[in-house]
C-alpha cells in the first residue's frame, strides 16, 4: 500500500487550510456584510459564534480525516460502523466541491482580470460612469469570463499535479505570505488617509444602537450565518488536511489557529475598505457591489491609485486562488482513492472536467444569460451558490457533528480521542452536551432560516 503524503511543515498546514477557508467570503461578503449589520456590534457577534459554532465543526472534520488517513469519501467507510451508511454523505461532499469550483473560478477569474486592469492601466483616468461600464462589459463579455475561468483551472490543476508538498505547500505558503503581508501594507494606507479614522470607528467600535436599527435577530443570524460559512465546512474540505496530519498537535488548537488567520484576513479587509470608503465618501454598505464598482472608483480618485488598486486586486486574486488550490486538491485526492489511479491522471482529467463544468456559470451572464433560476436578474450563479452555501456547507456540517457525537456515527469518545492527541487545546468532557444536542439544533436552525430567508 503507498504511503500517505503528509505535509512538509505545520506552516504548510495551517496556510493550506487557512487558505480554503480565507476567499472572497472574508475579503468581499464580510466587509458589506459588517457595513450592512452596522459595524461594531456585528464584528463582536462574528467572533463570538465563530468561536461557539465553526472551531468544533472544523475539529471534527480535522479529526475524521487524520483518524482514516483517507479522502472525504473513504473516511466514512474506514470509520462508520457495519450496516450504516454515512459514507453517502461523502459522495455528497465530493459533488459539493465540484459544485463550488463550479462558480468559484469564474469569481476568481474576475479578481484576475480586475487586477490585469489595474496593472495596465485600464482604469486610470475614468470616471465613476467608465468603472460602471467596465464592469458590464466585463460581465457580458464570454470571452473575458471564459479564458480567466480556463486560467485559474489550469494553473490550480497544474499547482496540484506535482504533489502535496512539491506543489500544493510549496506555492501556497509564499502566496499566503504575499497575501498577508499585501493586506498589512493596504490597511495601513487606508488607515492613513484623510478622515480613515471615522471609517475605523464605524467598524471596530461596537454601537448597539446601530445594531437595534437594523434589527437585533437580523444581526445575531447574520454573524451566526457568517462565521459558519467563512471556514469552508461541510463539504470535507478540512477533512483531507486531516488525512495529511500527523499526531503531534491536538486538532481543536489546530481549528483555533485556522480560524484566527481566517478571522485576521476578515477583520483586515475591513480596515482595507473602511477607512477608504468613509474617506472618499462612500457608503459602507453598498453591497456586492462594493469591490468591483465602489473600491474601483475609490482607487481612481486616490493618490497612487493605480499602484494601489493592482495591489488590491493581487491580494484579492491571491485569496481566492488560494480557496481554489485547496478545493482541487481535495478533488483530485478523493478521485484517486475513488478511481484508483495516480496524481498525473486524476489532474489531467479534472483539467478537462473543471473547465466544461464551470462554462455555464462564465457564461451566465452573456451567452446563457436567459437562464434566470430565481427569477429576473438572477443568473446560474446564485442557484449554484445557493445550492452549496444554504444546504451542502450546512447539510454536511450537520451530518459531521452528528457522525462525531451520536453512538450510531463514530461517537464522541473516538472523536475525543483523535482529537486530543498531541500537544494543544483539548476537547473537555463537558462539551460533550453542547456537542450532541446544542450545536446541532443551532445549525439546523440557520440552515432553514437560510432556506426560508432566500426564497422569501
Amino acid at each position: 500500500m503507498k504511503e500517505r503524503e503528509t505535509f512538509k511543515s505545520r506552516m504548510g498546514f495551517l496556510f493550506l487550510s487557512a487558505g480554503c477557508a480565507i476567499g472572497i467570503g472574508n475579503v468581499w461578503r464580510f466587509p458589506y456584510v459588517t457595513g450592512e449589520n452596522g459595524g461594531g456590534a456585528f464584528v463582536l457577534f462574528y467572533i463570538l459564534f465563530l468561536v461557539a459554532m465553526g472551531v468544533p465543526v472544523m475539529s471534527m472534520e480535522f479529526a475524521v480525516g487524520r483518524a482514516s488517513k483517507l479522502s472525504p469519501v473513504k473516511a466514512y467507510q474506514e470509520l462508520e460502523k457495519p450496516g450504516y451508511k454515512w459514507h453517502l454523505h461523502g459522495y455528497a461532499a465530493l459533488a459539493g466541491n465540484y459544485l463550488l469550483m463550479m462558480f468559484y473560478t469564474t469569481v476568481a477569474g474576475w479578481m484576475l482580470y480586475y487586477f490585469y486592469g489595474f496593472l495596465v492601466g485600464k482604469f486610470t483616468g475614468t470616471g465613476a460612469g467608465d468603472v460602471q461600464e467596465a464592469f458590464g462589459q466585463m460581465m457580458t463579455s464570454p470571452g473575458i469570463n471564459v479564458v480567466c475561468m480556463v486560467i485559474i483551472v489550469v494553473l490550480g490543476i497544474l499547482v496540484c499535479s506535482v504533489g502535496l508538498q512539491n506543489g500544493v505547500e510549496r506555492i501556497t505558503k509564499p502566496m499566503m505570505l504575499g497575501l498577508l503581508s499585501l493586506m498589512v501594507v493596504l490597511a495601513i494606507r487606508g488607515i492613513t488617509l484623510d478622515g480613515g479614522m471615522a471609517g475605523l470607528r464605524f467598524y471596530l467600535l461596537p454601537d448597539f444602537g446601530k445594531m437595534a436599527e437594523v434589527g437585533i435577530g437580523n444581526v445575531v443570524v447574520a454573524a451566526m450565518n457568517q462565521a459558519f460559512f467563512t471556514l469552508s465546512l461541510g463539504i470535507g474540505a478540512m477533512a483531507i488536511f486531516g488525512s495529511y496530519l500527523g499526531k503531534d498537535r491536538t486538532l481543536m488548537g489546530e481549528a483555533v489557529h485556522v480560524a484566527a488567520l481566517d478571522t485576521f484576513v476578515a477583520i483586515v479587509s475591513g480596515l482595507i475598505i473602511f477607512p477608504a470608503c468613509f474617506a472618499f465618501g462612500v457608503a459602507p454598505d453598498s453591497g456586492p457591489n462594493l469591490i468591483f464598482i465602489t473600491l474601483p472608483n475609490v482607487f481612481t480618485n486616490m493618490m497612487g491609485g493605480r499602484l494601489w488598486g493592482c495591489l488590491f486586486f493581487l491580494f484579492m486574486t491571491f485569496a481566492a486562488f488560494s480557496t481554489v488550490l485547496a478545493v482541487f486538491e481535495n478533488i483530485i485526492a478523493c478521485n484517486m482513492e475513488l478511481l484508483k489511479i495516480n496524481r498525473k491522471k486524476a489532474s489531467l482529467l479534472n483539467l478537462v472536467l473543471l473547465i466544461l463544468l464551470s462554462l455555464p456559470c462564465a457564461l451566465g451572464y452573456n451567452v446563457l444569460s436567459g437562464i434566470q433560476p430565481f427569477g429576473e436578474g438572477t443568473a446560474i450563479l446564485d442557484f449554484e451558490d445557493f445550492l452549496v452555501s444554504n444546504i451542502l456547507l450546512p447539510l454536511g456540517s450537520l451530518i459531521y457533528l452528528v457522525f462525531c457525537t451520536w453512538k450510531a456515527g463514530w461517537g464522541f469518545e473516538k472523536y475525543r480521542k483523535e482529537a486530543n492527541q498531541g500537544r494543544g487545546l483539548q476537547v473537555p468532557k463537558w462539551m460533550r452536551a453542547y456537542l450532541t444536542y446544542i450545536l446541532p439544533l443551532l445549525i439546523l436552525g440557520l440552515f432553514l432560516h437560510g432556506i426560508w430567508g432566500y426564497f422569501k
